[in-house]
């Protein structure tokens, strides 16, 4: 029971994504329907069983676990979670704490947040016009997520942008966007378009797809790219521009698959375990952790659902069909 955790293809599992609430602020159009109803807070983890839980996937190796949710700061005393997991950052079992936000509380808890061992945040943020953001957020205002980021970097948190690409929505924003964020020395990523959710195929959101190519060929024309090897333990490549220094990542599970080195796993606020984003196949963790007070029964379901975690997702597209398409929201898995 002491041996790391690994997958049937000799995958070393080292990163969980732990969504702790289905809520948010925002209705963001490619992530749920603007009338969600969300699960009923007795479904969801308690705090202390997030606690546990997490702690039990650093005892089986996690090294790096990123928070996500819906929007994770919209869950109450969530920072009580924060401080308890920095007891890992002390022992050294745990490299790194971080969380995935759409930016609109993190002028309230940017300081906490570094205090308790966050050093870094991702803020996603797909237009930097505040019609268009009000518009694709359906409920969300600019103005709070720029006052976000201007708090983290004040409290020392180094932010990356992550902006999905829509067609006929941010194209015209690829350069201003770079510009922008090399002005903040803020990384900057792209992210296709994903399969999920019921109206995809829908001619509407079929239609937002941009393919990263497409855009890594425009920026070309202004930037001079080298790619590089380095990998942050997600889905990203990477390239320099060289004219300014700035590092910019492309994310593209659907022109690319990039499950050869995936070393995680998403688990969402109810304790259910995704070994792939894009499969249906999940394990119930919430019942063997609420079976004992000991974690043996937890960790023995941690096992048998590695155990089982596919080669890879089967996302692919094409103008007419969506094939591998996911019908749950990703505001569900966990962003």
């Amino acid at each position: 029971m002491t041996a790391p955790l690994m997958d049937p293809f000799a995958r070393p599992i080292s990163y969980l994504r732990l969504s702790v609430t289905d809520r948010c602020d925002f209705r963001c159009a490619y992530c749920m329907s603007e009338n969600m109803t969300f699960l009923p807070k007795k479904e969801l983890l308690t705090l202390e069983e997030l606690d546990r839980i997490s702690s039990a996937f650093v005892r089986l190796g996690v090294e790096k676990l990123r928070i996500t949710g819906g929007e994770p700061l919209v869950r109450r005393d969530i920072l009580t979670y924060f401080r308890a997991m920095s007891r890992h950052l002390e022992s050294g079992a745990l490299k790194e704490l971080t969380l995935t936000t759409n930016g609109s509380q993190l002028h309230r808890f940017a300081q906490d947040l570094a205090d308790a061992g966050v050093r870094r945040v991702n803020i996603s943020l797909d237009t930097l016009d505040a019609e268009k953001f009000a518009r694709v957020t359906r409920w969300g205002r600019l103005d709070n997520v720029l006052r976000g980021i201007d708090a983290a970097q004040a409290a020392g948190l180094r932010v990356k942008i992550n902006a999905v690409a829509l067609k006929g929505f941010n194209e015209a924003e690829l350069i201003p966007m770079t510009e922008w964020a090399g002005s903040r020395d803020m990384d900057l990523t792209w992210i296709e378009v994903m399969p999920m959710g019921e109206d995809f195929g829908t001619d509407d959101r079929l239609g937002q797809y941009w393919p990263l190519k497409d855009l890594r060929a425009r920026l070309a024309e202004t930037y001079t790219l080298t790619d590089l090897a380095e990998r942050s333990g997600g889905p990203a490549r990477y390239v320099r521009l060289e004219e300014t220094g700035q590092k910019i990542g492309f994310i593209t599970p659907l022109t690319h698959n990039f499950c050869e080195s995936c070393n995680r796993v998403r688990l969402t606020c109810t304790g259910e375990l995704y070994m792939c984003l894009g499969q249906e196949d999940r394990a119930d963790l919430r019942a063997p952790l609420r079976a004992s007070s000991d974690d043996d029964l937890l960790e023995e379901a941690i096992r048998a659902a590695i155990a089982r975690k596919p080669k890879g997702h089967d996302f692919d597209y094409s103008r007419q069909t969506v094939s591998g398409q996911m019908t749950r929201h990703m505001s569900h898995t966990g962003g």
